[in-house]
């Protein structure tokens, strides 16, 4: 890979929550999000409004050569038009809260459909008739 001063290496590990800054983390602990993938790095640097990418999946960072995480290329020049900042430091806490908030949005919308699951089969629309007689599991006794 020759150097090409237009292009931002994002690699999906610099986002890792799971990580401190000296095991390669490079964004806040407010802007990192656990078990970061390339999928959802792409995601969250389109949701940024970066739209000069590429993805190359199967790519090993230089510090880590058995981890296949993949990589994101961005243009420098594209950053700079369609999110207004040229500087990776500053592309890089963009996509990570932007990415750390989608992940929470779809951790609620996780929570509140599994929570209506609950209540829907709690609530007796299942078919069952259970008449107000519970019957309780009763363990092993010690």
């Amino acid at each position: 890979m020759d150097h090409d001063p237009d292009r931002l290496v994002l690699w999906p590990s610099y986002f890792d929550a799971r990580r401190s800054r000296r095991s390669g983390r490079r964004v806040a602990k407010d802007a990192a999000v656990k078990k970061p993938d390339l999928d959802g790095l792409y995601a969250a640097a389109r949701a940024v409004g970066l739209r000069k990418i590429k993805r190359e999946a199967n790519v090993s960072r230089p510090s880590a050569p058995n981890a296949k995480e993949g990589r994101l290329i961005v243009s420098r020049a594209g950053a700079l038009e369609d999110a207004g900042s040229a500087s990776k430091e500053e592309i890089m806490q963009m996509i990570g809260g932007t990415w750390r908030e989608q992940r929470r949005i779809d951790h609620e919308a996780e929570t509140k459909q599994q929570a209506s699951k609950q209540q829907q089969s709690s609530s007796g629309r299942d078919g069952s008739s259970s008449k107000g007689r519970s019957f309780k599991r009763r363990g092993f006794k010690r």
